[in-house]
């Protein structure tokens, strides 16, 4: 992917004002697979963040050990750490 799509990407979502506005660009945006599995990976990562064990994560959720494991790598580099 090419930097500045994901830069204009990124503008353009921080110049939406309101919630509904949002999920309107959201659902325009995305399939409605990705729509759901989209918040199940900031599920994942709350729940990492609060100590939950990764199999417990997967079960609870319905996704693969390796998708929680990705969030796991992700908080070790230093991402998501307002949330």
């Amino acid at each position: 992917m090419k930097p500045q799509y994901l830069r204009e990407l990124i503008k353009t979502v921080l110049s939406i004002k309101t919630s509904k506005e949002l999920e309107d660009f959201f659902e325009g945006l995305f399939t409605p697979q990705e729509l759901l599995e989209i918040p199940v990976r900031l599920q994942i990562i709350k729940l990492l963040k609060k100590g939950v064990p990764q199999h417990t994560i997967a079960k609870k959720l319905g996704v693969g050990v390796a998708t929680v494991t990705r969030g796991s790598r992700e908080i070790k580099m230093g991402r998501f750490k307002k949330i």
